[in-house]
């Protein structure tokens, strides 16, 4: 079997058959899919059961109690036996002709432990955009986390991995913007990584999503996994010889790891106390944290956004 196909289910009573629909009717049709419900009570259930009835191909999974996103994720994991592993969310689906184009490009280069595919952004919202790549191949992982910018599009599903890189590597149960934790791992385990311009993955909007309604908990944990990061690529010697501008992508993922500082503590009132002050000065507001201090920044970005969200009343 080439292609496992993860589908975490969870209370998606009205997108699950759009979802599974956009991969029956695929050319490419050697796969495995494995449907994990996550306790869905809304109708879910039942609907992954039919499928596993009318298609072989399909595995219904049931968990036992609600768990998870990342529990789901790994009980798909323990089921698959694909050469490649694929995720899908139970909300959003794939344009036509995807899993043709990606795996014959696979196929030709057998060596990609990762390929990384063109995206819709919150689709079906005023804020929906079209995330696109060329091709490329990258062989030092900070590179391709500094150049194409991998800490704005952590997600596990516009990709498809070689299944070993998985092998001891597990979703972090328990935790929000889990992606955000995993992929890290992930790259650790491929030693060429390639992106492309064929395929293309539709992340829907959902209002009630965890992006949209993220707290300060939540937004710690997006926190937390972009400092394991952020120190890793500071201290690794070789990432200044080996990418180009390596001083201002490095200021530019720096102020995109503030920007959620900021967002911490605009929801808690609290700054991390593990927060690094990186010598980065490229922007005005990476100038004014080395010159107010971050505590200061913090204060200034909160009363902006009290002020904008009063005058928007």
């Amino acid at each position: 079997m080439k292609l496992s196909i993860i589908i975490p289910v969870y209370q998606t009573r009205n997108t699950l058959k759009r979802c599974v629909d956009s991969i029956l009717t695929q050319d490419f049709r050697d796969w495995q899919m494995i449907l994990v419900d996550d306790a869905s009570t809304d109708g879910s259930a039942k609907i992954c059961e039919n499928y596993a009835k009318k298609e072989g191909r399909i595995q219904h999974v049931r968990l036992k109690r609600n768990s998870g996103l990342s529990a789901a994720r790994n009980a798909g994991l323990a089921k698959a036996k694909g050469d490649y592993i694929m995720f899908v969310d139970s909300d959003d689906y794939l344009a036509s002709d995807t899993l043709k184009e990606l795996m014959e490009q696979l196929s030709i280069h057998p060596d990609y432990d990762m390929l990384e595919f063109p995206l819709y952004r919150h689709f079906g919202s005023p804020r929906q955009t079209r995330v696109t790549f060329t091709r490329r191949e990258f062989t030092f992982n900070v590179i391709y986390w500094l150049e194409t910018k991998a800490w704005q599009h952590t997600y596990a599903w516009n990709k498809v991995y070689k299944r070993e890189v998985w092998q001891d590597v597990k979703f972090p149960e328990g935790r929000t913007f889990e992606d955000t934790f995993t992929l890290p791992q992930v790259l650790r385990h491929c030693r060429r990584v390639a992106t492309t311009d064929v395929g293309l993955y539709y992340y829907t909007f959902n209002p009630n999503g965890i992006t949209q309604q993220a707290g300060a908990k939540d937004l710690n944990s997006l926190l937390d996994g972009n400092l394991i990061m952020l120190r890793r690529m500071a201290s690794d010697k070789r990432a200044r010889q080996k990418v180009k501008e390596y001083d201002r992508l490095m200021a530019e993922y720096y102020a995109d790891v503030l920007n959620i500082q900021l967002d911490v503590f605009r929801s808690s009132g609290k700054i991390r106390p593990d927060f690094p002050i990186l010598p980065y000065h490229n922007t005005l507001k990476l100038k004014v944290l080395h010159l107010l201090g971050l505590k200061t920044l913090c204060k200034i970005h909160r009363l902006v956004c009290r002020n904008h969200s009063s005058a928007s009343l």
